[in-house]
């Protein structure tokens, strides 16, 4: 008796290639220089001729290698596109799956001297090394870019900043108005820092060395990263010697104005029209989100996409009955509509 589906159809080969980066070199955490790169290869590939390459960034706690790993459930993304170019509902595409993690538990896919230069790591390193090993469309009419929650922050920034190098990206439920995602989770912050004395760095090396950190721990680490991503500080200048600070007072949970507009200048909602007038170079822009995200990003999603629409941006937006957890099958919509956009 056989109760799951067999994979009958052909698999792609997957390369895992050793990189030592020079420019994360000096990063404030000292967190690896030397990391696997994996490059998913379509089935048939062949040298003389020349893919699509699509490039996944991952969510906050997680990064590319969780990306091609086993699972119990579903599909990894390889096999999901095994399955979907099998099914004919795209064409072969040569995926890479970088990994960005960090002591921060994640990465938002910027250059900040408080986390480290990941996107020259991504743009300046990863990016020449895959186009040189592999077969593949070196320009950005041939590269597409996509990944969910703070990855799909990371692709929709690349877009934004990056259209003379991305051809299309997908934002799946990624970050997009910070006064909704993020200040959620400040009164959490002051309540577990508080269980430190409000030493970041004692709570920091909590967090590493428990064995069961919990959902609020995950979330303070979170906000940690953010401020650390978006008001990078000389570590000198801070009581914990970190290269951050946060925008509220530990005690009282009062918003510091000035602060949190650091912060805002990185919110793709709060951008001026002329920042945003980048995306109309794109072949394509995807956007979707749960209309029942924990996180609130369907709100920020819904004003994002409104204000696209107010500046005739071109764009795809889809909401769906869903949360901002197991939202992989999402894939299955937004890679054949990538590829599509980029063999336009």
């Amino acid at each position: 008796m056989q109760i799951r589906a067999e994979r009958s159809w052909a698999k792609g080969r997957l390369d895992c290639i050793k990189h030592k980066s020079t420019v994360l070199s000096g990063n404030p955490w000292n967190d690896p220089l030397e990391r696997d790169l994996f490059v998913y290869l379509p089935p048939g590939y062949v040298e003389n001729e020349s893919y699509p390459v699509f490039w996944d960034l991952a969510a906050y706690t997680n990064s590319g290698p969780g990306h091609v790993n086993w699972r119990n459930h579903g599909e990894n993304i390889p096999q999901r596109l095994d399955r979907l170019i099998a099914a004919e509902q795209m064409g072969p595409v040569i995926a890479v799956f970088p990994d960005c993690y960090t002591s921060l538990g994640g990465n938002q896919y910027l250059n900040s001297s408080g986390v480290g230069r990941y996107e020259d790591y991504l743009l300046a390193e990863l990016m020449p090394l895959v186009e040189t090993r592999y077969s593949v469309l070196a320009d950005a009419a041939g590269r597409a870019i996509f990944g969910k929650s703070s990855g799909a922050y990371g692709a929709l920034m690349q877009a934004i900043r990056h259209p003379e190098i991305w051809g299309a990206a997908a934002c799946h439920s990624g970050d997009l108005n910070f006064d909704l995602v993020y200040r959620s989770d400040f009164p959490t912050t002051c309540n577990v820092l508080a269980r430190h004395k409000y030493d970041v760095l004692r709570f920091m090396r909590h967090f590493w060395r428990s064995k069961q950190p919990g959902g609020a721990d995950f979330h303070t680490m979170m906000t940690l990263c953010m401020a650390a991503t978006y008001d990078p500080v000389a570590p000198e200048s801070t009581e914990h010697g970190l290269p951050l600070r946060l925008p509220f007072d530990l005690e009282t949970c009062e918003l510091d104005p000035d602060l949190w507009s650091r912060w805002l200048q990185f919110d793709p909602v709060e951008m001026p029209a002329g920042t945003l007038q980048s995306l109309t170079a794109l072949k394509g822009l995807y956007l979707d989100v749960g209309y029942r995200d924990q996180y609130n990003i369907h709100f920020g999603s819904r004003r994002f996409h409104r204000r696209l629409n107010e500046l005739e941006i071109p764009h795809h937006y889809e909401e769906f009955d869903g949360t901002h957890s197991g939202i992989d099958h999402r894939l299955d919509v937004s890679l054949p509509w990538l590829y599509a956009k980029i063999m336009e």
